[in-house]
């Protein structure tokens, strides 16, 4: 939660129209300068003003984000892995690699889409099953 002067100040910097959309979505305001926008339509933004790790955020395209919608250059960037957004440099900019994908895979944890491993190994254990001698 941010103070109520940085709250002020980013109302006055975003509009009230920003400020309940990021209050809605988010439950914090920020404000700053947008670095790029990826093939998902998310958009990166940075603000050297904020606190330490808090100088940059995404702005999801779609309300139920993931972190799977994050593509992996981008990722680099806002996780300070990198120092330059994929806009600027060369080596992690999207479609330079031949063995990128055209789109990231979605995340399938918790679906029916879900890897589900298998045992090829015979069990080791056997369940008890009790054996009731008949009655004379």
């Amino acid at each position: 939660m941010s103070t109520i002067p940085r709250t002020l100040g980013n109302l006055r910097k975003i509009g009230i129209k920003e400020y309940f959309r990021q209050m809605l979505t988010t439950g914090d305001t920020k404000y700053g300068t947008l670095i790029g926008q990826d093939r998902f339509g998310n958009k990166y933004y940075e603000n050297l003003e904020e606190l330490p790790l808090r100088t940059r955020w995404v702005d999801y395209a779609k309300h139920d984000y993931d972190a799977a919608h994050i593509e992996p250059g981008w990722h680099a960037w806002i996780s300070y892995s990198v120092d330059k957004p994929p806009t600027q440099d060369s080596l992690i900019a999207t479609g330079t690699r031949h063995f990128e994908p055209a789109l990231p895979k979605p995340n399938f944890t918790g679906t029916r889409g879900a890897y589900k491993p298998y045992n090829t190994v015979k069990s080791k254990l056997n369940a008890w099953e009790p054996v009731a001698k008949d009655r004379v």
